[in-house]
């Protein structure tokens, strides 16, 4: 169809036009839209107008470039949308005040009839407390907290509220004044009521209104209270003071209950009530807190009083565990110190079965991870439901009876950890680890912190002072502990000294102790001769002593050799030599490689078990060197135990050993702590041990507890312990000391640490000061005894007449003081003159002296002999004295008159002069005089002492006495004043410093002291004794509150010293409020201030995991390495960083007053172990990590274990500062160093 050209529309034309339809060739015919007309449809198709092919470049063009705003970004309908929905919503403000529901203050409790029981009501009853939480209260009635939280607690909770320290919490106190007033119906009572102008008057009147006719005797009654009036005001007066004290509020201190129990109060009511009081007291001055239980004789009635026991055994029990389980029955706290191998885990496990039986719980705790685990196996084989809690290892957590260190208690004790509540007993075993510097004070702040209704079960081996320590506990507890100990152990043990070293001389074995305990010195000497017998020819003609205590590798397997092969042949084994050096324990083992002492039964025994422990391990763990080395020692039944053995396989060696295939076993002391492993004999190689400081002989308590591991129970007759002389025999008084000396006395380690201050400071009815007064350590105070002594003294003061200062007498107290102080000065001048040369020199024979004492005042006196003991020296005399005086009156030379400070006249005797021959204390001499005379010291003394006999008491004194009496005599009545003496700085020449100060002292103080005017009343004498007894009780007294206070407490200082550190890093606020810092540092148990200090100085954050966990290691690891790491730099770097912090904090402490330098401090963290723990954490195989280091492997596993527990700490602690990025670095190092034989789970576990 040809395109027709129609002209433009003009104005005459219709509004029509033509619109093809579709394809098919069909036109419409439309209207054009008339102005102000709506349009038509533009076509009949659904869709409108088909497209027509675009151009894509003008269609981008146009889209991207000329109009974006259809982009998703300038969408505005959506924004809009969104807008109304903002914008139309209904606002709800309570919804920002988002509190949790408060609990109930009621609760619906039942009635019922109390006959039938049946239901007739419901009633509404309040409830208690119900607003205590875990944040605010130390009471069993607070909620529970979350469960995530109630193993271990949080440190943000409070703890329970430990036992035996009610009296002295504040918000008890306070809470008991708030709520309850005690009121007095007796006196203060109100007599006007608010608003009115008259009231009542309550005192009694005897009713004397009431009369009305009036009779003589009434107005004879009335007078009597007019003439009455005067003594009765003085006597309200001098009741005055005493009327006060029962007006006390409740208090803090028991000195001021005790007060008013010493008051005796006007009313008879009131004196009723005091009395009760009173001999409830004296009650519980006889209380003794420790009790100990009578073992000797037998325990008949034993299964009457305990029909069905909670836990029976297979064998009859000893006396001592039978007391146990009744005093357990009763519920009574035990302390069993009973010798090694007498059972004491028998009381462990009556424990846990009653506490099964009670449905309660029981935690056992062992100072030693090794120990924790063996016992877990053995209360799990026993009981089932047993949990283990150790740094690293949580197993079934929801027991009833949990085992775990020390440490994780005391930290879920002051995290108030919610097994707390359901805990009936817990058993500390081994408590005389208490010793241990290091560790000990765990006990002790565990001990304090226990509640009141938990029990304790202490075993122990013997101690000397456990009544001492019981009754310490029973003390701070407030219950009693029963103490049972046993007196001999079950398999006696026999000593003997070994000289053997070759095949000739392998039986000289001296027998030194026997069973009964007798030393037997043949026994030693026979040793001694054997040994001098071996002493070659030559070296005795040439005198060549080997006294060396060291002896040659090739000398000692020759001993070794000889030893066990005679064992061996009497059947000795198994044997522990104790070895105090873990390479001589590797040596020894070493040595022996011609020894087998195993059949072939037993070699594949040992074979399979070997083999079986250790298929846990990957392929290359089983080839390290020293595992190989101890798998063909084993095969052989010999053994090695030291803290640088695996873990693994000293716990293979354990259950070998105590299956009875290893034969012998080189171990060194820490085999024989708590390890219930007995052998047939104990071998010593040396009795000579390093203690970290030097070379020291073994404590009596350490060779009783390792020689203790001789004679097992039940099939040996006796132990047999050997010491080995190898060099010579030893000492004989060191062996006996060592063998049949006292153990170890328990001893406080306690000691302030920052975590235990920080702990407290958290909880505001816990003081710091509490815990130290409670601490074995201030186990002297006897507090009760203190309080008795204050309420009599405050009494005895009271009573003392008054003082008549007025007049002559008003500079009496003042006089007193200036002769206090004289008399102090004087007694210093004397000790410093006597210490030195030439006082000793003055004071020689023949010189006279000025002697006062409770006989004699200012007499003069001749020095006859001075003694020679230079700590308390004394000087007999020949003094001058009345006639009748010549004996000394049976008085105690406590204090001396006062009366020859202020007057200083010589005694000249009124009658005849008599003499008499002491012995004076350096105190009774006052003066030394510039005289001296001529005596003859022995003919004086002599004659004296014969005429003290009966039949020579009339003859006259011989002309030595007379002569120098005569002579004293005649000095006295030539100087009535007194007499010229030696002065210490002038004549003596002492010019030190004190001596110079102190006589210049002196000389002032006697000029002013005639000045007073007192000292001329008539009444000066008795005046002044008056002032002496009131002020000697006011002193007495003094002391006494001063030692009852907290300022008497010894680390009261070092206290003060750490809360100024603490205070200056800003843990603690100028109140002692915990600050952030301060609740981070609560996270973290050991190096608490250089963790804290390096988290926030960010000192971690630029370094990667393994680097993370490679600087942390310096934390753990305390032994000294010599080779150097290679370490990347930023390492290096940090390191350097660390120590800079570590020196400030040094240098801080040292500010502070704390005695430890800061290189001291520093040198704490060694970095040993940096390159070995990088490389672990890396993923390097454990082989190869063991020739990066000269530390054994046992010490590098236990590194890298304690390591892991230092990261879990740090990462908690950075979740408490909010940096959660540090929190998911320390988790990562923690998973890269969890592999592997580090951390195989131990065997006793599985």
């Amino acid at each position: 169809m040809d395109r027709i050209n129609v002209p433009p529309v003009g104005p005459m034309d219709l509004p029509l036009s033509l619109l093809e339809m579709g394809c098919s060739g069909r036109f419409e015919l439309i209207t054009h839209p008339m102005p102000g007309q709506p349009l038509p449809p533009q076509s009949t198709l659904p869709h409108g107008l088909p497209p027509t092919s675009l151009n894509l470049e003008t269609e981008v063009e146009k889209q991207f470039l000329q109009d974006p705003a259809w982009l998703p970004i300038h969408d505005i309908d959506f924004a809009f949308q969104k807008f109304l929905k903002v914008s139309q919503r209904e606002c709800n403000a309570d919804t920002l005040l988002n509190c949790t529901s408060s609990p109930l203050h009621s609760g619906l409790s039942v009635v019922r009839d109390p006959t039938t029981g049946m239901l007739l009501d419901f009633t509404e009853v309040l409830l208690e407390n119900t607003g205590l939480s875990a944040k605010n209260s130390l009471s069993f009635q607070r909620q529970p907290g979350p469960p995530s939280e109630s193993l271990r607690g949080s440190n943000t909770n409070y703890p329970f509220l430990p036992g035996g320290m009610e009296e002295l919490t504040l918000d008890l106190i306070e809470k008991k004044s708030e709520l309850e007033k005690d009121i007095d119906f007796e006196n203060d009572l109100l007599q006007v009521p608010p608003g009115l102008k008259a009231g009542m008057d309550f005192t009694d009147k005897d009713a004397k209104t009431a009369k009305p006719e009036v009779n003589l005797m009434s107005l004879l009654s009335t007078f009597d209270d007019i003439f009455d009036l005067k003594p009765e005001a003085e006597e309200k007066e001098e009741g005055k003071g005493g009327e006060e004290a029962p007006k006390l509020p409740r208090t803090n201190s028991l000195e001021d209950l005790g007060i008013k129990d010493a008051v005796p109060s006007s009313t008879p009511p009131e004196k009723a009530k005091h009395e009760k009081p009173k001999a409830k007291e004296n009650l519980d001055e006889k209380k003794k807190w420790a009790i100990p239980v009578n073992i000797t004789s037998p325990c008949d009635d034993f299964y009457k009083r305990i029909p069905n026991p909670a836990f029976k055994w297979p064998f009859e029990l000893d006396v001592f565990q039978k007391q146990a389980v009744l005093r357990l029955e009763a519920h009574d706290s035990v302390f069993v110190a009973a010798h090694t191998s007498a059972g004491k885990t028998v009381v462990a496990e009556y424990a846990i079965a009653l506490s099964q039986k009670h449905m309660t719980r029981t935690i056992y705790t062992s100072p030693i991870k090794a120990l924790s685990n063996q016992k877990f196996r053995d209360f799990k084989n026993t009981f089932g439901d047993v949990g283990l809690l150790t740094g690293d290892v949580q197993l079934s957590p929801e027991s009833s009876c949990l085992i775990m260190t020390t440490e994780i208690l005391r930290s879920m004790l002051y995290n108030g950890s919610e097994v707390i509540r359901d805990l009936e007993w817990v058993i500390f075993d081994e408590v005389h680890y208490i010793n241990d510097s290091e560790r000990g004070v765990v006990w002790e702040e565990v001990l304090i912190m226990l509640p009141d209704h938990v029990s304790i079960v202490l075993l122990s081996a013997t101690v000397p002072n456990a009544l001492e320590f019981s009754e310490w506990i029973g003390r701070i507890k407030k219950k009693h502990i029963y103490v049972i100990s046993t007196l001999k152990r079950p398999v006696p043990l026999e000593h003997y000294l070994y000289t053997g070293n070759s095949t000739k001389t392998q039986k000289e074995m001296f027998l030194l102790v026997d069973a009964a305990g007798n030393f037997l010195t043949k026994g030693y000497y026979a040793a001694v001769e054997a040994k001098k017998e071996r002493t070659s020819k030559h070296a005795q003609s040439f005198g060549t002593k080997n006294t060396s205590q060291n002896t040659t590798a090739s000398q000692d397997r020759a001993v070794w050799l000889t030893l066990l092969h005679f064992l061996f042949q009497r059947q000795q084994t198994p044997v522990v030599a104790f070895t105090f050096s873990r390479t001589r324990c590797d040596e020894n083992a070493r040595s022996l490689e011609s020894m087998d002492m195993t059949t072939s039964v037993e070699k594949a025994e040992i074979h399979s078990f070997f083999q079986k422990s250790l298929s846990r391990l990957r392929g290359g763990d089983r080839q390290l060197p020293q595992i190989q080395l101890m798998r063909g020692l084993l095969k052989r039944g010999i053994a090695v135990h030291h803290s640088g053995i695996l873990p693994i396989l000293k716990e293979v060696i354990e259950m070998l050993f105590s299956r009875g295939l290893v034969k012998v076993l080189f171990a060194t002391e820490t085999f024989a702590m708590g390890v219930n492993m007995p052998a047939r004999t104990v071998v010593f190689d040396s009795i000579r041990k390093h203690d970290g400081t030097g070379f020291r002989n073994l404590l009596p308590g350490e060779y009783i507890q390792m020689a203790g591991r001789a004679g097992r129970r039940g099939l040996d007759p006796t132990g047999t312990v050997i010491i080995l002389c190898k060099s010579g025999v030893h000492d004989m008084a060191d062996l006996h000391v060592m063998m049949l000396g006292k153990p170890t006395l328990l001893q406080s380690q306690f000691r302030l640490t920052y975590t235990m201050i920080l702990n407290l400071l958290r909880v505001e009815a816990l003081r710091v000061t509490d815990m130290m007064r409670r601490s074995f350590s201030e186990n002297h105070r006897d507090t009760q005894s203190q309080e008795k002594r204050i309420s009599q003294l405050k009494k005895m003061l009271s009573s003392l007449p008054p003082l008549d200062t007025e007049g002559q007498l008003s500079d009496l107290m003042a006089y007193y003081h200036t002769v206090t102080e004289l008399r102090t000065t004087i007694e210093a001048l004397q000790r410093a003159t006597l210490e030195s040369v030439n006082g000793l020199k003055a004071l020689s024979v023949g010189r006279v002296v000025v002697v006062n004492n409770r006989q004699h005042l200012n007499a003069l006196g001749v020095i006859l002999q001075v003694s020679n003991d230079s700590v308390n020296r004394t000087f007999t005399a020949l003094i001058i004295c009345e006639k009748g005086n010549e004996e000394v009156e049976g008085k105690d030379d406590d204090s001396i008159p006062f009366s020859h400070l202020y007057n200083t006249a010589l005694f000249i005797p009124e009658g005849p002069c008599s003499h008499t021959v002491q012995k004076l204390k350096l105190q009774d001499i006052s003066a030394i005089t510039a005289k001296t005379l001529k005596v003859i010291p022995e003919r004086i003394i002599d004659n004296y002492n014969k005429r003290q006999q009966p039949r020579f008491k009339h003859d006259p004194p011989g002309q030595a006495i007379s002569t120098s009496t005569q002579e004293l005599l005649r000095l006295a009545e030539a100087n009535p004043n007194g007499i010229a003496t030696l002065d210490p700085v002038n004549d003596l020449q002492l010019k030190g410093v004190d001596v110079v100060e102190g006589s210049m002292r002196l000389r002032k103080l006697q000029e002013t002291l005639s000045g007073f005017n007192c000292i001329h009343s008539p009444t000066f004498a008795e005046q002044f004794a008056r002032v002496k007894e009131r002020m000697d009780v006011q002193e007495e007294l003094d002391l006494l509150l001063f030692l009852a206070s907290d300022q008497s407490l010894s680390l009261l200082p070092e206290y003060h010293q750490r809360i100024k550190v603490l205070q200056s890093l800003q843990y603690i606020d100028s109140s002692g409020a915990v600050q952030l810092k301060g609740r981070v540092a609560c996270q973290i148990s050991s190096h608490e201030l250089l963790l804290t200090e390096l988290l926030f100085e960010n000192v971690l954050s630029p370094l990667a995991p393994e680097e993370s966990a490679a600087l942390l290691s310096c934390l753990v690891f305390t032994q000294n390495t010599q080779v150097e790491p290679h370490i990347t730099n930023t390492l290096q770097e940090t390191i350097s960083r660390v120590l800079s912090v570590a020196q400030r904090i040094g240098e801080l402490q040292r500010d502070c007053g704390i005695p430890q330098t800061a290189e001291e401090f520093v040198g704490q963290f060694k970095f040993g172990l940096t390159e070995v723990v990088y490389c672990w954490a890396r993923g390097m195989p454990f082989a190869e990590i063991a020739l990066l280091t000269d530390v054994q492997e046992g010490t590098v596993v236990r590194c890298i274990q304690r390591l892991d527990e230092v990261l879990k700490e740090v990462r908690q602690a950075a979740r408490i500062v909010g940096d959660s990025v540090l929190g998911s670095k320390m988790e990562k190092a923690s998973l890269a160093i969890r592999r592997d034989i580090v951390f195989t789970a131990s065997l006793y576990t599985h």
